[in-house]
C-alpha cells in the first residue's frame, strides 16, 4: 500500500536561503569596482612628500613678480586712458587758412543737376544832355477812376439830374405836388431773394354723425398679425362618452 503524502501550504519562515548579508552589491564610493548605475564624482590622490634634497636643487625665483592689476588672461582691461601730445611746429607763412569771405559760391557751376536762378546786371546811369527834353514830375498824371469814362475799370451806375422847371412846375401850383400814397413802392422780391408763400384752404365741410362711426372699443388689434410671425396652434377634438356603444359592423370572412 502506497503511502500519501499530505500537501501542505507553504510557509516562509520554514525556507531557508541566503542571508541579506550574502548579496554584495558594487560599492558607489571611490573609482574601483563603482556602480554603473550611479555618477561617480572626480577622484584625487595625494602625492608622497618630497625629498628635502629637491629644496636645494630648486633654484626658481619666489614671488618676486609684480603683475599689473589691469592685466587679466584676456588682455588689458579697464578704462580707456589718454595722453597729450606737445603743441605742433607752425609752419609759417608756408599755408594761410582762408576766411569765410574767400569762398564764392555763387560763381561756382550747378553741380547734381541744379537748376540756376536767373541773374541780371544793372547799367550804370546815362548821363542827360540839355537837349533831352525830360519831362518833369508833375507831368505825369494817373487816370480819373472816378465815372464811367475809364475803359480799364469797372464802374457803377452814374445818373445825372436835369434842372427845375419853372413853367408848369409844382412851384407855380402846389396841388400838383403828389402826396405820399402817390409814390408805389417796389415789391421786395424783386431785387431780393423771394420768400417762400403760403396760401390758407377753405374751410372743410363738417361730417354729419348720420352714418355710423364705429368707437375705439370696436377695433381689436391685438387679433390682426398678418405682419408679425404666429407660433403653431394645435386644437382638440370633442370629447366622446365612454357610454356609447361603438359601432359594430359585420365582417364578412
Amino acid at each position: 500500500m502506497e503511502e500519501v503524502v499530505k500537501k501542505r501550504p507553504i510557509i516562509a519562515g520554514r525556507e531557508r536561503g541566503p542571508g541579506p548579508g550574502r548579496y554584495v552589491l558594487p560599492p558607489t564610493v571611490g573609482y574601483i569596482n563603482h556602480d554603473i548605475t550611479k555618477p561617480s564624482s572626480p577622484a584625487y590622490t595625494f602625492h608622497s612628500r618630497m625629498s628635502s634634497a629637491m629644496v636645494s636643487v630648486d633654484s626658481s625665483p619666489g614671488p618676486r613678480y609684480h603683475i599689473d592689476a589691469n592685466i587679466t588672461r584676456f588682455g588689458r582691461g579697464g578704462t580707456p586712458s589718454y595722453s597729450m601730445l606737445g603743441r605742433g611746429k607752425r609752419l609759417g607763412q608756408l599755408f594761410q587758412t582762408p576766411g569765410p569771405g574767400a569762398y564764392s559760391p555763387e560763381k561756382a557751376p550747378p553741380l547734381n543737376s541744379h537748376r540756376r536762378q536767373p541773374s541780371y546786371t544793372i547799367a550804370g546811369r546815362t548821363r542827360y544832355r540839355s537837349v533831352d527834353a525830360v519831362p518833369a514830375p508833375n507831368r505825369y498824371t494817373l487816370p480819373n477812376l472816378l465815372g464811367s469814362h475809364v475803359p480799364h475799370k469797372p464802374s457803377s451806375a452814374s445818373y445825372s439830374f436835369s434842372s427845375r422847371r419853372n413853367v408848369g412846375a409844382p412851384v407855380e401850383d402846389l396841388s400838383m405836388t403828389p402826396g405820399p400814397g402817390r409814390y408805389d413802392r417796389t415789391d421786395p422780391n424783386l431785387y431780393l431773394h423771394r420768400q417762400p408763400s403760403f396760401s390758407m384752404q377753405s374751410r372743410t365741410k363738417r361730417p354729419s354723425y348720420s352714418s355710423v362711426v364705429p368707437g375705439p372699443g370696436t377695433h381689436s388689434p391685438e387679433k390682426f398679425q398678418m405682419h408679425l410671425r404666429r407660433p403653431p396652434s394645435f386644437t382638440l377634438g370633442v370629447r366622446h362618452s365612454e357610454f356609447v356603444t361603438p359601432l359594430v359592423v359585420d365582417v364578412i370572412d
